[in-house]
């Protein structure tokens, strides 16, 4: 078994991987192919569980790994402005 990116007891400390994966690109594909408010929500939620991730990993994350989490966010504000 692989170790955590970060130890901690959390709420999604005994989430496994997988079912993460899985949700978040159920809730990625059905905000695009719904589209229109109802999709755009969809994606909203989503930007809102990466930019909360983001905040509370920040200061341990090198810069590189800020950028790319930054970008993540970016693309997916842009793509749920997009589907309205």
């Amino acid at each position: 078994m692989r170790a955590p990116l970060l130890g901690g007891a959390g709420p999604l400390a005994k989430v496994p991987p997988v079912v993460v994966f899985g949700v978040v690109v159920g809730v990625f594909v059905a905000g695009v192919v719904v589209r229109g408010v109802v999709g755009a929500l969809l994606l909203g939620v989503l930007a809102v569980g990466v930019g909360v991730l983001l905040a509370a990993t920040w200061r341990v994350l090198a810069p590189a790994q800020r950028f790319g989490r930054v970008l993540v966010l970016g693309l997916v504000v842009g793509i749920a402005v997009s589907v309205l």
